[in-house]
């Protein structure tokens, strides 16, 4: 039975936030959503075989909090007859503050989803304005508590730091109230400015000021501290969590895992073929409409747009450059074993120059390559000579 984790793209959200380039759609209907759904059940149904079993879940977006919660447990329900689901599945549902309530809570939790990712970003009023969040701390709490009243035992909030206005102090205050709440895990971004968002628009005419690498550094390594003296585990670049509670779905991508991705956009990775979907909603939805989508193709569907066979070379490559963005690094037998030859073998000239200038190290007897705390902070220089 070949074991796979799924990814199922949400792409609605009332707005867009002012740094977000992620694809996602503000504005839509109700109508719209249900039309979605039905495509993205056919879309389910054409990848349809139950000697594959899903062994983490991830409903992402977007927003899908802001679906009806009905739809949700379609979409679950449709998941579990096509697939077969392991017992001890990770099931994830991405959610935003003011968009929860008990009803939704509930269906979530009898639709068979055992984690909630709760995108915070701050718990300051003044950053969540500014970043056009349309929440503030007192609901981002309020749904918190919700969340445990209705039963999650699992839960992950996002947070973001280098905001522009943002200060060290502010910063550690919204790390503090999110530790004091208990969650399982924590993941904290540095704040990018991506093209095409009203951030970025905003810099280009100078009435944005970013916060400096320094300041943005600092406020990265004082979280790390804290989270560590906290409990958690920092176990990926941006991502810490209590023992046991790492996200199971996202430790594919830095493993290289495979995974299959349904809905708008998506991307997927199956026997070393990347492929993604159709990004034009009105196309998605009449590719469901219009296709005969029974059976399954092999590596694609009617709605892939881009697909890609990996090379050894470009497996070789994906395997270092994801397998580094974990703290412990790769298991240097894992590399052998996939590939048949030592790393050393393959990348001894950029591994023993990183080695040298501190950004790397080998501990033979944990049988890992890692990056140092100063490589973590420049793994771009470190990337490039692995891509």
């Amino acid at each position: 039975m070949k074991s796979l984790g799924l990814y199922i793209h949400i792409p609605f959200c009332l707005k867009k936030c002012n740094y977000c380039d992620f694809l996602s759609l503000g504005g839509m209907s109700e109508e719209d959503h249900a039309a979605y759904t039905e495509a993205l059940l056919v879309e389910l149904e054409h990848y349809a075989d139950r000697n594959i079993s899903l062994d983490s879940v991830y409903i992402g977006g977007g927003t899908p909090s802001l679906l009806d919660p009905g739809l949700i447990s379609r979409v679950v329900q449709r998941v579990q007859s096509c697939f077969t689901i392991s017992e001890e599945a990770e099931i994830t549902i991405e959610a935003n503050p003011g968009l929860l309530d008990k009803n939704k809570l509930t269906t979530y939790r009898g639709a068979g989803i055992n984690r909630l990712s709760i995108g915070a970003q701050s718990l300051n009023n003044e950053i969540l304005k500014l970043l056009g969040r349309v929440h503030d701390r007192e609901e981002f709490v309020r749904n918190f508590h919700l969340a445990r009243e209705c039963g999650f035992e699992n839960i992950s909030v996002d947070l973001i730091f280098a905001i522009p206005g943002q200060t060290h102090d502010i910063w550690m205050d919204s790390l503090e109230k999110t530790i004091d709440l208990g969650p399982e895990h924590i993941s904290f971004y540095s704040l990018q400015i991506e093209e095409e968002t009203p951030f970025y628009d905003l810099w280009k005419k100078g009435e944005l000021k970013p916060v400096d690498d320094q300041g943005d550094r600092a406020m990265y390594h004082s979280a790390i501290d804290r989270l560590q003296s906290s409990g958690y585990r920092h176990y990926e670049i941006s991502n810490a969590a209590k023992p046991g509670y790492e996200s199971r779905h996202n430790l594919k991508y830095w493993s290289m895992d495979e995974y299959l991705g349904v809905g708008l956009g998506a991307h997927s990775y199956i026997d070393g073929r990347r492929f993604s979907n159709e990004t034009d909603l009105s196309r998605y939805i009449r590719i469901a409409k219009e296709k005969n989508c029974a059976g399954r193709r092999q590596g694609a569907s009617p709605w892939t747009i881009w697909f890609h066979e990996n090379t050894v070379e470009g497996e070789m490559s994906e395997f270092m450059f994801t397998g580094l963005r974990k703290v412990e690094g790769i298991r240097l037998s894992d590399y052998e074993k996939r590939f048949a030859l030592p790393v050393t073998a393959v990348y001894g000239d950029p591994i023993n120059k990183h080695i040298e200038t501190g950004l790397l190290e080998i501990d033979e007897k944990a049988d890992r390559l890692r990056l140092t705390a100063k490589g973590i902070d420049l793994f771009n220089r470190v990337l490039v000579d692995f891509v």
